[in-house]
């Protein structure tokens, strides 16, 4: 099994409704967020899949979110939770992909600050 994976960066803020405590309130993160393919095939270049076109939609999601208040963003129902951000991230990505670099497509990692991420895993 073949695993790679893409990063790339946004800054937004958000405000957790029904949370009790200081992240209720508005604040911003520098999120960083991973993106994670696997397989069994490599294609005719010896790929599993083109960084380049990976970075390149993860980087197009990343930038609709960056500097922006992610309470306005009809994907998330006004409560944008690193969950609900990394399956954002997870289903536009794969959107934007053919179905079968989409199918490739593992999981999607939203961190908020270094020592805290959410995933989200394609079902199966």
């Amino acid at each position: 099994m073949y695993t790679v994976r893409v990063e790339a960066d946004f800054a937004a803020a958000h405000f957790l409704k029904d949370y009790h405590g200081k992240c209720e309130n508005l604040h911003g993160h520098n999120y960083r967020v991973r993106l994670w393919a696997r397989g069994k095939d490599l294609d005719g270049g010896g790929m599993l899949l083109d960084f380049a076109l990976l970075k390149n939609r993860l980087r197009e999601v990343c930038s609709a979110l960056d500097h922006s208040n992610l309470n306005e963003h009809p994907a998330f129902g006004d409560n944008p939770s690193a969950e609900r951000i990394a399956r954002h991230v997870f289903r536009e990505c794969s959107r934007a992909l053919s179905p079968e670099a989409a199918a490739l497509l593992w999981a999607a990692d939203v961190y908020e600050t270094p020592g805290s991420m959410a995933r989200y895993e394609r079902d199966g």
